[in-house]
């Protein structure tokens, strides 16, 4: 059996989707995701980005003919790619290729975590389902800092900055404190910036303990089995919480960013 999982979507979005996607190996397991994501793949048979495939020109402009040829050479395709897309849902139906598709993001109304979610929506196709605990394997000793990523993809998910440097200057009382950001986040003096997203978890599992809002950071300081406290404000953590035995959640209330984050168990 050879598969082809495509899971399009940032950081966090794949790390909710890893343990159905290796829940899905089988002889041959390749993964599409988008660029950043690539590095973040470590079990797969082969993984390439989407856009190196010619995927997005799918129903848009001729398709490459090794694109044709590499979709053919699947028995099984799992793609949360297209799934809002009718046309190009019906265009690889008329390629007659074995695909089904899931809806990429969990409905608005449902109060399943993420990784439930689309566990569920591969287990027809599993012959063993993984634990519904998202990993990511890095081989580095611990250190003693404690990381901050004060940002998010969106600004009304962030606590304010100015919270973070008071948490900061209470930690530096028993450890240091790195700050780091990601590629598309604001300027950040002094921060740790590791474009490739592997690397980046391997420092993030270095640290003693790691701080930060609900964010495609965060699920990865938690993947990596570092000791998490994720901040949440307007987004549910029952569904997007990070997952894991070291992870603890702190709330802010939607509507005033000035609350204190309580810790919850």
């Amino acid at each position: 059996m050879r598969r082809l999982a495509i899971r399009p979507g940032a950081i966090g979005d794949l790390i909710v989707s890893l343990p159905a996607l290796e829940s899905l190996s089988t002889d041959y397991l390749e993964v599409w995701v988008s660029s950043p994501n690539v590095p973040l793949v470590r079990f797969a048979d082969k993984v390439r980005s989407i856009a190196s495939t010619g995927l997005d020109l799918l129903g848009i402009a001729d398709p490459p003919a090794e694109l044709l040829d590499a979709l053919r050479g699947f028995d099984s395709i799992i793609s949360w790619y297209g799934a809002n897309r009718p046309d190009f849902r019906e265009l690889m139906q008329a390629l007659d290729l074995p695909c089904r598709f899931f809806p990429a993001l969990p409905p608005d109304a449902i109060t399943t975590h993420a990784t439930d979610f689309y566990l569920d929506q591969v287990r027809d196709f599993c012959d063993s389902m993984r634990e519904a605990i998202p990993r990511i394997h890095c081989e580095v000793p611990r250190e003693n800092f404690a990381a901050i990523h004060p940002f998010s993809g969106s600004a009304r998910k962030n606590w304010p900055l100015d919270k973070y440097r008071q948490v900061a200057r209470g930690l530096e009382r028993v450890m240091p404190v790195r700050w780091c950001a990601g590629r598309e986040d604001p300027p950040l003096a002094g921060a740790v910036h590791i474009d490739n997203l592997y690397e980046f978890a391997c420092w993030l599992a270095s640290a003693r303990l790691y701080v930060g809002n609900d964010s495609g950071i965060t699920h990865l300081a938690a993947a990596v089995g570092t000791p998490v406290l994720a901040l949440f404000g307007p987004s549910n953590p029952e569904v997007w919480a990070p997952r894991g035995a070291n992870v603890r959640v702190g709330r802010w209330a939607a509507g005033n960013r000035t609350a204190p984050a309580t810790a919850l168990q």
